[in-house]
């Protein structure tokens, strides 16, 4: 290969190795084994839901390269921030020392824009090889997720071109752009080598999601026992622990389980390279895309991965390297406002052409237009987490984590919600109310952070106006007392 740059998804008799990227199924000549199938390598049961997608779209153009001498553009990873968008992917603008593979970010108000880095840049490098240790060379294949007012990108690092082996570490950042390594600089995830194939990449290309307080990491590992003859293959790991050090659960024939180690591969939930991963509230399922012969297909999991609730979908159109789904920043699904019951946007970019290397980051995307939520009252909390209705008392009920906030005034809690719904939703009558806030509730601040006492809880809260919307005057108290109280979640929309 004339690239230094090589594929989980390549043999690599000769060459390079290097953070991965997949190869187009069935392109010619090529002597790379490809993943097709887009089944999981487990069928699960047969699917309760055959869901519909409609709106197909497409972007008119390229949304994000590189700039420069930078030919490599893949491996995206998107999260909707703010309201905007922003993307951080794989690129090579050689601002290390040695050159590798850099993580570059830009960021957009349209998924069919032009992305720009925060610096005026086609895209600004943020993130390049330490030098030393496992990824002195190469960082490739982000992941990024926000929890709690932290970012945390899982990404590949490699320490040369040959056979190094790829392995898996975590970065932190209070801003998307400034990152620091984690886990003193080591990798959290290496090659498991339970099996020696001839595909030697390792462990990369991670894709992280934050659900119930968990977060799961899915990631290729070409030597895990379960990976395919060519080494596809994703595997699932959870931890409460954002750097996967303590208390790790690798998922297994039965489900997860507690290991002594992140070595074991003892289940693949799909025979594919470059894959991403997404929580679905309002179909209770974790969605899994990546690439088949014509388009990226996205097959979904229960919450412990035992059964498929639904049939696969698909996204068609050309494709090169795999897709970044579009997410919140904990990693789950965008949210339709038009339609929170059925309908769910799936947006994605992935590479499209290749040239001297895959390039052309291009947006594809579809709605799954009848996810049916509102008629499950195990998903309707799930789907509706931030909307509001009317409340049985002339108030407003704001679906929150474990039940309902019952507001006094309208206009706080139509800025407390996504959107204020017309009527009620009878799948969600048995849900508890967990607290009321009332006008002129209680409100403290400490560090600049606000939050309301309610029952003796802090129910926190990023919008100032909120405050004043309700006629509540910020009371300081010390950070050791805001520590005191017991915790609820945060009002966010």
């Amino acid at each position: 290969m004339s690239s230094p740059r090589c594929r989980a998804a390549s043999i690599l008799l000769i060459g390079g190795l290097l953070a991965g990227c997949t190869t187009a199924a069935g392109e010619a000549g090529s002597s790379r084994p490809t993943a097709t199938s887009a089944v999981p390598s487990e069928a699960p049961p047969t699917p309760q839901l055959t869901l519909r997608t409609d709106r197909p779209r497409q972007s008119p153009g390229v949304v994000a390269a590189g700039g420069g001498d930078a030919p490599y553009n893949y491996g995206p990873t998107l999260m909707l921030d703010g309201g905007r968008y922003r993307m951080w992917w794989c690129s090579q603008l050689g601002v290390a020392n040695p050159p590798g593979d850099d993580i570059l970010l830009a960021e957009s108000t349209s998924l069919d824009s032009r992305f720009v880095g925060p610096d005026g840049s086609p895209a600004t490098p943020i993130f390049s090889g330490s030098a030393t240790g496992f990824d002195g060379m190469h960082t490739c294949d982000p992941s990024v997720i926000k929890v709690r007012g932290v970012y945390y990108m899982y990404y590949t690092g490699a320490a040369g071109d040959h056979a190094h082996g790829n392995s898996i570490g975590v970065a932190t950042s209070p801003d998307g752009r400034v990152w620091s390594r984690g886990n003193g600089g080591k990798p959290i995830v290496t090659a498991a080598r339970n099996v020696l194939r001839e595909n030697i990449y390792g462990a990369g290309q991670p894709a992280a999601v934050y659900v119930d307080g968990w977060f799961y990491l899915m990631f290729t590992d070409t030597t895990g026992s379960d990976a395919g003859w060519n080494g596809a293959g994703q595997f699932l790991l959870r931890a409460k622990d954002p750097t996967f050090t303590v208390d790790v659960e690798t998922l297994s024939p039965g489900g997860f389980r507690a290991f002594s180690s992140t070595a074991a591969r003892m289940r693949s939930v799909v025979d594919a390279f470059s894959a991403d991963l997404m929580w679905v509230p309002a179909l209770g399922a974790f969605a899994i895309a990546h690439e088949t012969e014509h388009g990226t297909t996205i097959t979904f999991w229960d919450k412990d991965f035992r059964r498929s609730p639904a049939q696969p979908i698909h996204i068609p159109g050309p494709w090169k390297e795999g897709p970044g789904l579009v997410r919140d920043p904990q990693g789950h699904a965008i949210r339709s406002v038009e339609d929170p019951c059925d309908r769910i946007p799936v947006d994605l970019v992935r590479a499209t052409r290749t040239g001297h290397a895959p390039t052309d980051l291009v947006h594809f995307g579809a709605d799954i237009a009848n996810a049916g939520a509102c008629e499950d009252p195990a998903r309707a909390p799930e789907a509706l987490r931030g909307f509001a209705m009317p409340s049985p008392q002339r108030t407003i009920d704001v679906v929150v984590e474990g039940g309902l906030l019952r507001v006094e005034r309208r206009a706080v809690a139509e800025r407390l919600a996504v959107r204020v719904l017309d009527s009620r939703i009878p799948a969600l009558e048995s849900l508890p109310v967990r607290a009321r806030l009332d006008a002129a509730a209680k409100v403290v601040t400490a560090d600049s952070r606000l939050a309301f006492v309610l029952d003796e809880h802090l129910w926190p809260f990023t919008d100032p106006a909120l405050a004043a919307l309700n006629s509540s005057v910020p009371v300081p108290i010390t950070p050791r007392r805001w520590r005191d109280y017991p915790d609820a979640p945060t009002l966010t929309p």
